[in-house]
């Protein structure tokens, strides 16, 4: 908990932790890992350094949240970024680039040495970041804290969902994206950010469900793999949303049909570029269409009224751009999700 003399109508105090919550790691309720990683973007670079303006960002955000009853005093703190993580990032994304404009001219890999050993480097250091990013949210579920991952790109909770499988069992994602990420090694790249829920579901059986909302942009073989899964993928595209409202049905009453698709315990995996890129428009990957963030926080209320839990989050994709208006945005959802978190295994709202 929060000293009770900090004074959250005051000036926010960078030296303190993130929203200029003055907590450390070990009294924090809820604790942000940073993935700093961003190797196989297939658009625009930066979302590696997004932790770092998130934070910065973050001491404009002011605590006060009409939905929730000072819940941030059970403490935020997100921890420091391993900069290990961001180096090998930095120079497997310099490879990657390389890489992506060889093959995007048509030529093989097999015929070129060094793609072949930058392939094989890059997917190696895929498997490194999918252990660290394990290793690091089992330490701290098993020291009973509410985890929070915070990318990076999407290929960064691979490893978080293995911890969350062994600590709660059984359960689902409730995945807000443009994209499916159901390629499979998209550009031969194993642990690409387009392969994210092809990989979740291809090795870790405790994922029962994969509902997807928003999707506005995939290929046929990604929509051949959703018609295949026997149900365990259920896909709410954005043309299909937004064609069910044109025609009178509310946004409450297609709510209640997606909660009602979600098991018990729910991971949200919220790539960024599921919103409006009115409101991310420096995102990896942005499409336009998407959502509204009260959208969001309508469905995520509903998902806690309804007696579902909510047991982790990730963050990711978020861009980095000239006026830090994306991490703006970032610190903003950031905090939201960190409150419903708390609330969600707490008590219903």
């Amino acid at each position: 908990m929060i000293n009770s003399e900090f004074d959250p109508n005051s000036l926010s105090n960078p030296n303190n932790n993130i929203f200029g919550i003055p907590v450390t790691e070990e009294d924090a309720r809820i604790v942000i890992l940073p993935v700093p990683w961003e190797v196989t973007v297939s658009c625009s670079a930066g979302t590696a350094r997004a932790p770092e303006h998130i934070f910065k960002a973050s001491m404009q955000v002011d605590l006060y949240d009409a939905d929730f009853k000072e819940t941030w005093r059970q403490g935020f703190f997100i921890k420091p970024a391993d900069k290990k993580i961001l180096l090998k990032s930095d120079y497997l994304r310099k490879e990657a680039e390389l890489y992506i404009d060889y093959i995007s001219k048509g030529e093989l890999v097999e015929n070129n040495a060094f793609m072949t050993k930058s392939l094989k480097e890059i997917n190696e250091g895929g498997i490194y970041m999918n252990k660290w990013v394990y290793e690091q949210t089992k330490e701290l579920l098993t020291a009973g804290k509410l985890v929070g991952l915070l990318g990076g790109d999407h290929s960064t909770p691979l490893g978080y969902f293995k911890a969350v499988g062994e600590k709660y069992g059984d359960f689902g994602i409730l995945q807000i994206d443009a994209h499916c990420d159901l390629r499979k090694a998209y550009e031969k790249f194993k642990y690409s950010h387009a392969s994210i829920m092809y990989n979740a579901l291809t090795e870790i059986d405790s994922i029962k469900k994969l509902v997807q909302i928003g999707i506005r942009d995939l290929g046929p073989e990604e929509m051949e793999f959703i018609q295949e899964s026997s149900g365990r993928i259920i896909t709410f595209f954005d043309k299909d949303i937004k064609e069910r409202q044109y025609e009178g049905e509310t946004w409450g009453k297609i709510t209640d049909e997606i909660v009602s698709h979600l098991p018990a315990k729910v991971h949200l995996s919220f790539d960024i570029d599921g919103l409006d890129p009115k409101l991310c428009p420096n995102s990896g990957t942005p499409v336009h269409g998407g959502f509204e963030t009260e959208q969001i926080y309508y469905l995520l209320k509903s998902i806690i009224k309804s007696g579902r839990q909510l047991i982790g989050f990730d963050l990711t994709e978020v861009g980095v751009g000239d006026t830090n208006w994306d991490a703006n945005v970032g610190a903003r959802v950031l905090f939201k999700l960190c409150n419903f978190l708390i609330t969600s295994n707490d008590k219903p709202m």
